[in-house]
């Protein structure tokens, strides 16, 4: 009977992320910016205060937007078998978590190669982000927004989509570490920034080292988060 619970849970793979892919494009390109345009409001003549929450509004409609496919796709084939979408308080999955915290200077060191080798090969880097420039204004409304989205919204739904469902979907086609790098590099891939590529990776394998190592994805989740917070302490610098 278990073995025919599962039977095209396989399938699955491409089908979820085919559907995530072209819903958190339509949510974040089209949906949420038709409906702001419909309640009166324009993007680029909003504040710091309304872009935060423009920022907070789509990435939370993109995170249960995710949740909801994934949960239309897999209910039929719950439970699912071990090692996707655990989460447990208990346990010593702290230790992995600080771990993996001292390997965030080698990921912010890459990340300075990354924008060395991008402004080398093709000019100059991107212009100022929103979250850069609400800081350099020193609005703390808006910084206090933009961080639940980084430090909140971002990790749980990312780490429920990229360490929840694509790794332990990965390893029913390859090695554990095979599995961890792919799943690293669609996680890079998704942030859709060239001058990021290489930390994001790297990033992604320990998140990933980390939730196989724990068994547990509030692990991954909350070393995302604290990676997301010392990026964001470090722009207030």
């Amino acid at each position: 009977m278990g073995a025919g619970r599962y039977l095209g849970l396989d399938k699955q793979l491409p089908r979820v992320m085919f559907l995530w892919i072209a819903t958190f494009w339509l949510v974040g390109s089209w949906i949420v910016p038709f409906l702001a345009h419909a309640a009166g409001f324009s993007k680029e003549t909003l504040t710091h205060r309304g872009q935060a929450l423009y920022s907070l509004v789509t990435d939370i409609t993109e995170g249960l937007a995710g949740i909801a496919i994934l949960h239309q796709c897999l209910g039929r084939f719950r439970p699912l078998p071990p090692g996707w979408f655990e989460f447990k308080l208990k346990g010593r999955w702290h230790w992995d978590v600080a771990l993996g915290c001292l390997l965030f200077p080698l990921v912010n060191l890459l990340s300075h190669i990354n924008i060395s080798l991008v402004h080398m090969s093709s000019g100059p880097v991107a212009g100022v982000s929103s979250v850069e420039q609400s800081i350099v204004a020193r609005d703390p409304v808006a910084m206090a927004l933009y961080a639940v989205v980084v430090t909140v919204c971002a990790p749980i739904w990312e780490e429920i989509v990229f360490r929840g469902f694509l790794l332990p979907s990965l390893t029913r086609y390859m090695p554990l570490p095979w599995s961890i790098l792919l799943s690293a590099a669609a996680f890079a891939l998704a942030h859709f920034n060239v001058q990021r590529v290489l930390p994001l990776i790297f990033l992604g394998v320990v998140m990933g080292g980390v939730f196989a190592r724990s068994r547990n994805l509030l692990a991954s989740m909350v070393l995302h988060s604290l990676w997301n917070g010392f990026v964001f302490l470090d722009l207030m610098k």
